[in-house]
């Protein structure tokens, strides 16, 4: 996608969020005589919180800027945080600036874009919880303003009452939940867009999510009950793969700190169980969960884990064997040997690296073996030159 083509979906994505969502201020009189169409403005707020959900930093500023630009200069003072140029201004500088390392980024080496990527991803991280607990409830707010539960049920035939008090227990948590769900999706396609090592791929997932961006504001523009509609059907996708979504996110951001943090250089690997992540699935257990990781009384290996980090304890028995510590050039993990084979049965973070003696005393491993790109690089020297073998007395 050409910058210029990139800059033009940009400047549509943020009249679509601001121009057919945001409220006009200056029009908040009939908010309390009318609600004409009360439906229609609750349909709107569920693409709003969709999208702002699948892009936090340029769904919340563009947001902010055309309520800004919609609202009197007299009472612009009392708009929301996000409604102020002190942080939409910054924040779509920061997204434009975004869009034009994506633009240039198949073009340059994956040494020097994958920072850019890292500085990204803690950014959408960081945007995406700060509107989970700050935006969603301002949105919520306005929907229970513009459209409230007495105005929706008088709509539909039925004696006004007041069920604030039943909508603020009901609708502002949920509202949460959906756009948390929604967030971890879209979060986990940055962390796939850093894990990957081709930029074409890259592209190919920024692109992917750019266009679900844009469908969410299109059909809102287009029809807001429409808009609603895929709104919803997006957040029941992302429903079913939240846990997926949890654990990869999850996943990324532990490498992501223990890169950034040169954890490993403060690090020593605790003498009876460390933090780790299973590689695969293991009896039921999904790949990418997060426990620590011990000897039983029979030697076996037992992972513990929290389900979502919070929940019970958990534990679960990885396969029997001798295990080793495989060591390749972007990852670390303990293999289960079987002869010349092996399997990758638990991940180790980038802290571990460095560590793999002290690992293999800790847990009794066979040593530590060469994997992936190290493997591979180690049989084709041997084909050229011929193994060495260590002569013994």
């Amino acid at each position: 996608m050409h910058m210029r083509t990139k800059a033009t979906v940009l400047m549509a994505l943020c009249l679509c969020f601001g121009l057919a969502q945001a409220p006009a201020e200056t029009q908040s009189a009939p908010a309390k005589s009318g609600y004409a169409q009360p439906g229609k403005h609750f349909a709107e707020s569920i693409s709003t919180l969709t999208g702002v959900a699948i892009s936090p930093l340029l769904g919340t500023s563009a947001y902010g800027a055309v309520m800004y630009t919609r609202t009197a200069k007299e009472k612009r003072a009392s708009l929301p945080w996000f409604a102020q140029p002190w942080f939409f201004v910054p924040a779509l500088i920061l997204v434009a600036a975004c869009f034009v390392k994506d633009t240039a980024g198949t073009a340059l080496p994956t040494a020097l874009k994958k920072p850019l990527d890292v500085v990204e991803t803690v950014e959408h991280k960081i945007s995406g919880l700060v509107a989970t607990g700050a935006f969603v409830p301002f949105v919520a707010a306005i929907m229970h303003d513009t459209a409230p539960p007495e105005a929706l049920l008088s709509s539909m035939g039925f004696a006004a009452a007041d069920f604030s008090w039943l909508y603020n227990a009901i609708i502002v948590p949920v509202s949460m939940i959906a756009f948390f769900i929604v967030f971890l999706a879209s979060n986990a396609i940055n962390i796939l867009i850093l894990l990957s090592p081709f930029t074409t791929v890259d592209a190919a997932l920024k692109s992917f999510r750019l266009a679900i961006l844009g469908t969410v504001a299109g059909s809102a523009w287009m029809n807001p009950w429409f808009g609603a509609a895929w709104a919803l059907i997006i957040v029941l996708i992302s429903y079913f793969i939240a846990g997926w979504s949890f654990r990869l996110s999850h996943f990324g951001m532990v490498f992501v700190w223990d890169t950034l943090t040169f954890r490993r250089k403060r690090f020593t690997p605790d003498a009876a169980e460390n933090k780790l992540f299973l590689w695969r699935k293991v009896n039921k257990v999904p790949a990418r969960t997060y426990g620590k990781l011990k000897r039983d009384d029979k030697g076996n290996f037992v992972l513990t884990y929290r389900p979502w980090l919070v929940l019970p304890a958990r534990t679960v028995v990885l396969p029997e064997g001798k295990y080793a510590v495989g060591n390749a050039v972007f990852w670390q993990s303990l293999q289960r040997v079987e002869g010349d084979d092996s399997q990758n049965i638990v991940l180790l973070p980038p802290r571990y690296r460095g560590h793999e003696e002290e690992l293999v005393k800790v847990y009794g491993l066979t040593g530590v073996r060469e994997a992936g790109l190290r493997r591979a690089w180690k049989w084709i020297k041997e084909l050229f030159t011929g193994g060495q073998q260590t002569a013994t007395a």
